[in-house]
């Protein structure tokens, strides 16, 4: 998907929303446990639910690799249900990869190729020749982390080297690298006061922005500081959406919680 694309479904909805589909066998509804794939089950009905609602799914790919070989498949089940049925939703692997140029070659492959995400989050750590192999995917694009909402974000992404501080320079830096105009980034919603100064860095970037909602990210300050002349803003809401109720009708729950986010998406974009 281009972001050409993305930026016109973003219009046609009125909606930056990506809703995180991180499925706990312990929090979704018993009455689902008696399906042949629970995790899969639960995702159709969310996604069928919220999908008029929303531009973007991101499921974590640590909730299904936790259940082996039976919570891969759910998660390709998913990939193929949201390919088949809503082709215009754009889906986001957020699988934090990121290591030495072959092996992220076939992260790459993986994720790109075999399951058919369109993006995938990967860690800076290891640099460029870690990054670039995701980054050689044509239409395919590489969020990278750069300022994440934990506590421990704290620890080395805001520490200052030489004078500016770390998630700066990770941002700088890739910018330079081959096919940089497939990055995306990571920037937490609690950490929003950033985002003028990471906007400075990369103006019409796509910034992915998780902790709104059960983190307690203010959707209003980040789209303050954060929304680009192209919207550039994917905002991530997984429990306080998918959890939003836990009965029979959860589906219906979901659907109401993205609504509220949607409603205030609509009335921000309206505005401008």
């Amino acid at each position: 998907m281009t972001t050409e694309e993305l930026v016109a479904q973003i219009h046609k909805k009125k909606s930056f929303l990506c809703i995180g589909l991180d499925v706990d066998l312990d929090k979704i509804p018993k009455h689902l446990l008696a399906e042949e794939d629970p995790i899969f089950a639960f995702n159709k009905a969310i996604i069928d639910a919220t999908h008029h609602l929303a531009v973007a799914y991101k499921p974590n790919t640590a909730f299904y690799e936790a259940y082996g070989l039976k919570g891969w498949k759910s998660l390709e089940k998913t990939i193929q249900y949201l390919t088949e049925n809503y082709p215009e939703i754009f889906t986001i692997a957020d699988a934090k990869r990121g290591d030495i140029g072959n092996t992220s070659t076939m992260y790459a492959k993986a994720f790109f190729d075999d399951l058919g995400f369109h993006s995938v989050t990967a860690a800076p750590y290891m640099g460029k020749d870690s990054i670039e192999p995701f980054l050689n995917f044509e239409n395919k694009h590489t969020i990278l982390l750069a300022l994440t909402s934990n506590q421990g974000a704290f620890d080395f992404q805001t520490k200052t080297v030489d004078g500016k501080e770390l998630y700066k320079t990770v941002i700088e830096t890739s910018k330079s690298w081959r096919n940089a105009h497939n990055l995306m980034y990571v920037v937490g919603a609690t950490k929003a006061s950033y985002l003028a100064e990471i906007r400075e860095l990369v103006p019409t970037s796509f910034l992915l922005v998780p902790g709104v909602g059960a983190q307690g990210g203010n959707l209003s300050e980040v789209c303050k500081y954060g929304l680009s002349s192209n919207i550039g803003l994917l905002i991530n809401s997984s429990r306080g959406i998918i959890y939003a109720a836990n009965d029979e009708n959860f589906a219906h729950g979901a659907k109401n919680a993205a609504k509220e986010l949607q409603s205030q998406m609509e009335s921000i974009l309206n505005a401008l």
